[in-house]
């Protein structure tokens, strides 16, 4: 899927919607790619002449990526629960993000899954992320 196709998909828009490509693999696997460009609101003041992506916008990628593993129905989904996050290189402008997402446990609305970061075969993070998939209304605040 290209941006235009997971814009049909996921509700984020501009600046956030961290995502270039969305492959889904089934039922057990997605794979996302996003390339870095080096002009994204984050990475202004993150840091000031040696610029890398904030751990948390990592997370924030694979958790987008993992929607290749939902049945978003309508609904919203909402990254509840970050795991066992390890930031282990830095992603700077220029970096061809792969991210990977491996589904380890369904049950509705909740999705757990094993996801990483890869530039050039380089690990960059890895975390266990838990998603969950609810239609609100507008005025509803609460996630689960």
């Amino acid at each position: 899927m290209n941006r235009a196709e997971i814009e049909r998909i996921l509700p984020h828009r501009g600046s956030m919607l961290l995502l270039d490509e969305l492959i889904p693999g089934g039922d057990a696997t997605a794979t996302a790619r996003y390339r870095v460009r080096g002009d994204e609101w984050f990475l202004q003041g993150h840091f000031p002449g040696n610029p890398m992506v904030p751990g948390v916008i990592l997370c924030e990628c694979m958790a987008q990526a993992c929607c290749g593993l939902m049945d978003l129905g309508g609904g919203l989904p909402y990254l509840v629960r970050v795991e066992k996050a390890v930031f282990r290189h830095p992603v700077r402008p220029g970096t061809n993000l792969t991210l990977r997402c491996r589904l380890t446990r369904r049950l509705d609305p909740f999705l757990t899954a094993e996801c990483e970061a890869w530039d050039d075969g380089k690990l960059c993070a890895q975390a266990t992320l838990q998603l969950a998939v609810k239609t609100l209304d507008h005025k509803e605040t609460s996630y689960v």
